[in-house]
């Protein structure tokens, strides 16, 4: 697993990250035998798993139900092997504080590498009061770095331009390039890392993109565009996902957001063939980006 410095946090992490959501609560695109979320027993060889084939970088939240206690349980005694990030959401003061503490508590930890404002707070004119109370966490060796995950190119601009946050967490994917208008070149002007989320839009550019209503037959239509590419070039449509977002300098780092060992791997074996072709690069880059309203999972019928 290739590894990179990840902007001015200090540290240096392994191009797939594993994203948490789905081993502390039902999410994404739901299966005909409904959601995958793992047993105990399942979650914790999917952790052992990720460090053992060179993941080191593990990425979870208070809001993702039980997983930073399954963490905690699982790997909490192999903690110096991996980099930690957790989230928080803006509140008060000592609900911040608490909210961290009671991270520290189930994670079995005595600091998180990097702690993040939860999405869609950070906007382009707000969102920025929550960095004080993170700064004094920091100070007091709770927190080692301090970023935000964010929605969309103006907030992540508004982040990275910012000067306060050494990282950011933002969708990024075949899909939605809406970065690469600007945000990525400014997170490398400032040295800011970035870890991309949502490299397969919730599964819509898996085999369950057919499950989606017909309400998101654009969006349908657009992942058959890039299967079309995939068909020619590699092997799968997930492959062609991970290897497009870890083609050039930044992101540093995929999130894998799964809670099945052999998902993890395949990511895994995917970002081991390198960079996608610069001719298929091209094709990508020359569809057209769907609508933002047809990129948020949150805006999605039910």
């Amino acid at each position: 697993m290739r590894r990179r410095p990840f902007g001015r946090t200090g540290f240096t992490v392994s191009e797939i990250a594993l994203g948490t959501v789905e081993i502390g609560l039902d999410y994404g695109i739901p299966g005909s035998d409904g959601f995958a979320r793992p047993s105990a027993a399942e979650a914790e060889r999917l952790l052992h798993f990720a460090l053992d084939a060179g993941v080191n970088f593990i990425d979870t939240a208070r809001a993702y139900g039980e997983a930073e206690t399954i963490i905690g349980r699982a790997i909490g005694s192999r903690r110096s092997e991996f980099v930690l990030c957790s989230k928080v959401q803006p509140a008060a003061p000592a609900a911040v504080a608490a909210s961290v503490e009671e991270s520290l508590r189930q994670l079995r930890t005595d600091a998180l590498d990097i702690l993040l404002v939860h999405s869609s707070s950070i906007q382009p004119d707000t969102g920025f009061e929550i960095v004080p109370v993170m700064r004094d966490l920091q100070a007091q060796g709770k927190v080692r770095s301090i970023g935000a995950s964010v929605y969309g190119e103006a907030a992540a601009l508004a982040a990275i331009n910012s000067g306060l946050f050494d990282c950011i967490q933002v969708a990024y994917s075949v899909l939605d390039r809406r970065i690469e208008a600007g945000a990525i070149a400014a997170a490398r002007r400032h040295n800011v890392g970035i870890m991309a989320r949502s490299v397969l839009l919730k599964g819509a550019l898996t085999h369950r993109v057919d499950l989606l209503p017909a309400a998101l037959d654009p969006l349908k239509q657009a992942v058959a565009e890039r299967r079309a590419i995939a068909a020619g070039e590699v092997g799968s449509l997930p492959e062609l996902a991970y290897r497009y977002v870890l083609s050039g300098d930044l992101p540093e780092t995929a999130l894998v957001g799964t809670s099945r060992i052999e998902e993890l791997h395949q990511a895994i074996l995917f970002a081991r063939k390198g960079p996608l072709p610069e001719a298929v690069l091209e094709r990508i880059r020359a569809l057209p980006i769907p609508a933002p309203e047809l990129l948020n999972p949150g805006l999605w019928p039910q």
